[in-house]
């Protein structure tokens, strides 16, 4: 697909994912349009839940919030939303989700241009749309970034990796709120999973890792929602009591903005595949990514430095929730020590 770069004035509104990782993804596309068109503006709606990752990347200049509830049509709402945005004079509009009601708020506010993928009967809401060629565009990142200049056809050759920026101020002060020490090599440990128990690693196999990788040297902080409060407790309750004061559970404490800041300051993660994964990676972390019901064939954490960690059984991936078999091996059987070797390999260059 051929980019040209524009010297036309755009002001570009982009329906964004509900998914933190997705809206991470999204920040690819971002990139794109800015190096398109050079005196765009870009606005960005999304969920109030994702807004914070709009604030920490550069190229949005506004973000507008959603104020709806997820998989929900609410036609009346979103037709009254896309009629309050005519003042704002958007003259392209560009739609991630895949469904129908995400193409009516652009719709409703006449925007010119309405670009997105085909789907859901939605054709007529949009102005530029093609089908999706799933074999040419196999990755998230690649199909988000080509509706910069929807040729459709090709994806682009280099996309820009997602890089989320951290005001080092905010990080001090939210360090210092959560007393937290910058000192020493520090792991980010990602436990939780909105999608289902069958992402999830074992909390003894983090348990594992983190006892290792304690005893060298390192501290652990754990990341996470309020759901993930209970995996959170029984990786802690695993710890060795003398390594205890080196791990540190902020599961269910942070917001996300405050979650995003606080993860700038570590030095490596391991997550499983989550929104949270996608944020460390957009942080330029180490990331060794652990992989489960899932594949990294669709999206992959975008960093430079990647171990994508998974077993070879004969039933992954299947992309359950919950086991069908109830055995769970594609993560019990994915021991520890791999991980830890993972970390060793991916800092080897900053330990040396």
């Amino acid at each position: 697909m051929k980019h040209v770069q524009q010297a036309s004035q755009e002001n570009i509104l982009v329906i964004g994912p509900s998914w933190v990782g997705d809206m991470v993804m999204a920040q690819s596309l971002f990139m794109q349009l800015k190096k398109d068109y050079k005196n765009s503006r870009l606005s960005v709606m999304a969920p109030e839940w994702t807004r914070p990752l709009l604030d920490r990347m550069p190229e949005v200049e506004s973000s507008i919030g959603l104020p709806l509830r997820r998989g929900k049509l609410n036609f009346l709402a979103r037709r009254a939303l896309g009629k309050s945005l005519k003042a704002e004079n958007f003259t392209r509009a560009i739609v991630l989700p895949n469904s129908f009601k995400s193409a009516l708020i652009p719709f409703y506010a006449d925007i010119p241009r309405r670009i997105a993928w085909r789907g859901e009967w939605r054709n007529l809401l949009l102005t530029d749309f093609g089908k999706l060629n799933k074999e040419k565009f196999p990755l998230m990142v690649q199909r988000f970034a080509a509706l910069a200049d929807p040729g459709f056809e090709e994806p682009l050759r280099a996309i820009a990796k997602p890089r989320l920026h951290s005001d080092p101020v905010t990080v001090a002060a939210t360090l210092e709120q959560f007393e937290l020490q910058r000192s020493g090599k520090i792991l980010a440990i990602c436990p939780g999973a909105e999608f289902g128990k069958a992402k999830q690693w074992p909390a003894a196999h983090y348990a594992s890792a983190c006892n290792s990788l304690i005893a060298e040297g390192w501290k652990v902080w754990i990341f996470g929602s309020s759901n993930d409060k209970a995996i959170a407790q029984a990786i802690l309750a695993d710890i060795e009591p003398v390594h205890r004061k080196s791990c540190v559970s902020l599961a269910g404490r942070t917001s996300l903005a405050q979650a995003i800041d606080i993860m700038s300051a570590t030095d490596a993660a391991i997550s499983n595949d989550s929104g949270l994964m996608h944020i460390a990676a957009a942080l330029d972390k180490p990331v060794v990514a652990l992989y489960g019901s899932t594949s990294p064939d669709f999206t992959p954490p975008l960093a430079d430095r990647v171990r994508l960690l998974a077993t070879d059984i004969e039933c992954r991936p299947c992309f359950k929730r919950d086991c069908p078999y109830g055995h769970l091996r594609c993560l019990t059987e994915l021991e520890p020590v791999r991980a830890v070797t993972a970390i060793h390999e991916l800092t080897a260059t900053e330990q040396e």
